[in-house]
């Protein structure tokens, strides 16, 4: 394919970079913009606690992480597995390694490593990146224009891929700024949403002011059908944190619906109801109901702080419960969320351009030869290396599209 055809990735993060690899790779020109003073922002914050780049688990059940948008993603996934990613991440230098919950980190445990190594490869493929270029739309000629320091700059390429994330974490890049570009041409687009989102709580002052911070970990979260194991932590406003995190989009949408939800927290999923009863019956000595909780059930004094507030809310005495409505309330402590946490501060977000509007290639339908990919596109997934992955896998999926729409328009 001739190397004269200029191809134009819009967002520097793993699904345009991606992108950018799989076209320099197929022999065409490839110009990066992102609208930021240096790349993949976004990406470097996520590997400050150990990047998780994939997970290790079956396909099968990888994708059903997707929920509704298993079927549309897993044939980009397919061709670009966790394992390929892992591959890949090799052949860069940077070897993997699955965790104990077979979560896969780069052996670093960083995400700059990689993305020096990877930004050394693309230099190599001759990929060109143009940064502090806010994308703004096309001119009357389908141009590409952007705002840069130096006043308004217009691109002619012969297709675009756009990567621009979605609208968590603004500061670094990804802020939406793209949806009322793309709705004034007729692309449908989901509203986009905290993903991955903590929740408010209306909190006592009291125990706000003494736990906001704390962890509350060793815990089980329920909602509905669905109970997931992990770790929280109590915010001045609420509750975040992984185990949250993993529930989040049944807990919104329940939000949306009904105004709030009732989230239980078991303090000891690892006691059956029999084991704390028994605990909860042996007699307490000159102990206070306190140190009861702490020493026989080993609970954390947030934990004790959580159950005393429940109590408070129900106007229960602690301590005068009968051990079996004890045991039930200490691994059951519901908690009523009143809203969702800012999207600016969520972890990813969901909404973004609706299924419909691609085809099988990434290729937007309304605007051909405008290809798409990454958190833009309307889709969700936990924490787990599944937001990772996608992006990765549609970045490959999307730079792919382009390289069969140039073979199926002459253009190569």
């Amino acid at each position: 394919m001739s190397s004269l055809k200029h191809i134009a990735v819009i967002g520097a993060g793993p699904a345009g970079l991606m992108a950018a690899e799989v076209l320099a790779g197929g022999g065409v020109a490839v110009t990066v913009y992102d609208a930021m003073p240096s790349v993949a922002r976004k990406f470097l914050m996520a590997g400050r606690g150990g990047l998780n780049l994939t997970h290790s688990e079956e396909l099968p059940l990888f994708l059903s992480r997707y929920r509704d948008a298993a079927s549309w993603l897993a044939p980009a996934i397919q061709a670009f597995s966790p394992q390929q990613l892992r591959d890949w991440c090799e052949a860069l230098g940077e070897p993997t390694f699955v965790g104990s919950s077979g979560r896969v980190f780069p052996v670093a445990m960083k995400a700059s490593p990689l993305l020096r190594a990877w930004l050394r490869r693309l230099d190599a493929q001759g990929v060109r990146v143009a940064l502090r270029h806010r994308w703004t739309g096309w001119e009357d000629r389908g141009h590409l224009t952007f705002e840069t320091p130096n006043g308004p700059h217009t691109v002619a390429a012969d297709a675009s891929v756009l990567a621009l994330g979605g609208a968590s974490w603004p500061r670094l890049g990804s802020d939406g700024g793209w949806v009322p570009i793309l709705a004034a041409k007729g692309v449908a687009i989901a509203p986009l949403r905290p993903a991955n989102c903590g929740f408010t709580v209306g909190w006592s002052d009291i125990f706000r002011d003494r736990f906001e911070g704390q962890p509350l970990k060793g815990i089980a979260l329920a909602f509905g059908e669905r109970s997931v194991r992990g770790e929280a932590v109590i915010t001045r406003d609420g509750i975040e944190g992984g185990a949250v995190y993993a529930l989040s989009a049944e807990l919104r949408e329940a939000v949306a619906v009904h105004g709030e939800a009732v989230l239980h927290v078991a303090l000891r999923p690892d006691l059956a109801t029999a084991d704390l009863i028994k605990k909860l019956s042996a007699p307490r000595g000159k102990q206070s109901f306190s140190n009861v909780l702490r020493k026989a059930l080993q609970l954390s004094p947030v934990a004790i702080g959580l159950l005393q507030e429940a109590a408070k809310t129900q106007g229960l005495s602690l301590s005068s419960l009968p051990p079996d409505r004890l045991a039930a309330l200490i691994n059951a402590v519901p908690i009523k969320l009143t809203g969702t946490a800012g999207l600016a501060r969520a972890i990813s977000s969901a909404g973004g351009i609706a299924r419909d509007e691609l085809d099988a290639d990434y290729m937007l339908r309304r605007l051909p030869g405008v290809f798409a990919a990454g958190e833009m596109l309307n889709w969700e997934a936990p924490t787990g290396g599944y937001l990772l992955q996608a992006s990765f896998a549609t970045g490959v999926a999307a730079g792919k599209g382009v390289l069969k729409w140039l073979r199926g328009a002459g253009l190569s």
